[in-house]
């Protein structure tokens, strides 16, 4: 059987999201003059759909079906970002300055959604093929062998965050990429500077959109509340545009206490926040039903991450031990980046929450992506199983190959020459 607690953790805050857009979205309903469950019906029928597609994956045998799911959503969606420039705007709509949706017949999908799930897959499969480090020449050797896949990564982010102008995503995708680098045997020297290379990348991009520096500089003038006078006062940005949404994402989070202010008692959502439902849901939800209950949805997270490094751990394949984590690397970055973003700490990067925020891509993308995981995790425990047998040796070899097996992941975290 699949693991149990990654699907119920993954269905909870799926029900969670659906509340969430059933009771964000009144303003909106108004806005677009649709009907009272226009969102919630929407949303409903996105999780369902995605519970189903989820379940549905883990049942695939992954001896078959993971690499086949897994290339055809790389391939696949690095044709679609490519393809969407070459389309007329009735099918790649400009929506809120980006054209990141292909629009047919009433629904939008993004690629760039998909993709993610797909480069986290080749990666992992790459990698766990090709990883062999010369001691000797170790960082000429890291250098020839993950040059590649920074190539790849910038060609991909090239579509992403400038033909896209989705800068978040790529950080997510960048920040997941080094890490799967440290793990598959590259050295903290190597990542270190990989990180410098990064940034520079990322500043690049930053600068060649005027928005995303007016957006930096408003971040910093919200930064003055928390950092020391000494800092601002050398580096200071007063002519910059304040940030009014993340103020009114701190007030709404203040208003609501501990305990919020009851499901459809906030007021904050009634146009002080864009896009509530999306970009700004976890601080519509934390009016209503309050920092308890925030902090119930982040405890849930990190036990849905727990279970998924669990099953990352108890693979025999490195493949599935590097693909695991990055899917929870994927879930647990754009999580921290839309909080950390939406109150202030970093810059915001209109990254939605996962399983949570609306939209049918992201979830449907990420159902994919933890069905595989539960493809993973059913594989081991079928190797797991113990034989039917009163052989006392027999067993004893079994519990020492499940030791041998969860020593060696732990050991590949102290000492990446073992990859």
């Amino acid at each position: 059987m699949p693991d149990k607690h990654i699907f119920y953790s993954v269905v909870v805050l799926l029900i969670i999201g659906t509340l969430a857009t059933y009771s964000l979205t009144p303003f909106l309903m108004i806005r677009y003059e649709v009907s009272e469950f226009s969102f919630v019906l929407k949303q409903l029928i996105y999780s369902t759909f995605a519970i189903i597609l989820m379940w549905s994956v883990s049942r695939l045998d992954s001896k078959v079906w993971l690499h086949k799911i897994g290339m055809l959503m790389f391939i696949g969606g690095l044709f679609f970002m490519i393809l969407m420039n070459f389309l007329p705007t009735s099918i790649v709509p400009e929506i809120g300055g980006a054209s990141r949706w292909i629009s047919i017949f009433g629904f939008s999908i993004a690629p760039v959604e998909f993709f993610k799930i797909g480069f986290v897959y080749f990666i992992a499969w790459s990698m766990s093929r090709k990883v062999e480090i010369d001691k000797d020449h170790r960082i000429r050797s890291e250098f020839s062998i993950f040059f590649p896949y920074f190539i790849i990564f910038i060609i991909a982010i090239f579509f992403i965050a400038y033909l896209q102008k989705d800068l978040g995503q790529s950080v997510v995708l960048g920040a997941t990429l080094v890490v799967l680098s440290y793990l598959a045997g590259g050295s903290g020297k190597f990542i270190a500077k990989t990180m410098g290379f990064l940034t520079i990348v990322f500043l690049f991009f930053i600068m060649t959109f005027s928005h995303r520096t007016e957006r930096i500089q408003s971040w910093w003038l919200m930064a003055k509340t928390w950092l020391p006078d000494w800092i601002m006062d050398k580096f200071d940005l007063s002519e910059g545009i304040e940030s009014y949404q993340i103020a009114h994402s701190l007030n709404a989070v203040n208003n609501g206490g501990l305990f919020g202010t009851g499901l459809g008692g906030g007021i904050y959502k009634y146009g002080f926040l864009a896009e509530v439902h999306t970009d700004f849901v976890l601080e519509g939800i934390s009016e209503e039903a309050g920092l308890m209950t925030i902090l119930l949805i982040f405890g849930i997270f990190t036990w849905l991450f727990q279970r998924i490094l669990k099953v990352a751990n108890r693979s025999d394949e490195r493949a599935h031990f590097l693909f695991s984590i990055g899917i929870g690397l994927i879930i647990i970055f754009g999580l921290l980046i839309n909080a950390y973003g939406a109150i202030g700490i970093i810059p915001m990067k209109g990254i939605p929450v996962p399983f949570i925020s609306y939209g049918g891509s992201s979830l449907l993308a990420l159902s994919i992506g933890i069905g595989m995981v539960l493809m993973v995790s059913r594989e081991a425990n079928r190797n797991d199983l113990p034989q039917e047998t009163n052989d006392t040796e027999n067993k004893n070899v079994y519990y020492s190959n499940i030791n041998n097996n969860s020593n060696f992941h732990r050991d590949s975290f102290r000492n990446k020459s073992n990859f």
